[in-house]
């Protein structure tokens, strides 16, 4: 968080640990590898993160929904590095290894079957939401860290989303 995440160098971040380099390629053999293992945790933090949410045949869609993005860009804000990390290509060069990336596939089938009890079935809609919430995401995190004026847009981006996807 303090260097970014294209700043990562493994001689500092080794000495940062409280140990040598060659001691930390034991564990990651490579830059790619630190951002592998952070992606695939920051996949799972994400996973976790989703425990205890109201499920859609007890509160409906709407509720569900704004709840379930509300707890995603909560999420996003708390690390700016691992939003970053999982949501946008900004470290040069790297993206997630075919086995790190299968967290990110596996949450997007755990969004799928969300999506579904909401009776949001078609592959265009859900990619439709998934550009929306990783938006609200985006401008909260780049723009009002730690905040919540993007927050605040939830409950209406979700009507105006259900609204539009029932009227098609």
């Amino acid at each position: 968080a303090a260097e970014g995440l294209a700043g990562i160098a493994m001689r500092p971040l080794a000495s940062a640990v409280g140990m040598q380099a060659p001691s930390l390629y034991e564990y990651f053999p490579s830059k790619d590898a630190i951002y592998d293992a952070m992606f695939v945790e920051g996949n799972r933090q994400m996973t976790a993160s989703y425990e205890g949410l109201p499920d859609p045949a007890d509160v409906g869609a709407r509720e569900a929904m704004i709840a379930a993005t509300r707890r995603f860009i909560e999420f996003c804000n708390d690390n700016e590095a691992r939003f970053t990390l999982m949501f946008q290509r900004s470290i040069p060069g790297w993206r997630p290894s075919d086995d790190a990336y299968r967290e990110a596939v596996d949450n997007l089938e755990l969004l799928d079957g969300f999506l579904e009890r909401c009776g949001i079935t078609d592959e265009r809609s859900r990619d439709l939401w998934t550009a929306i919430v990783t938006g609200l995401a985006s401008q909260q995190v780049t723009n009002d860290p730690g905040g919540d004026r993007w927050l605040t847009l939830i409950d209406e981006t979700v009507d105006m989303f259900l609204a539009a996807r029932r009227a098609t």
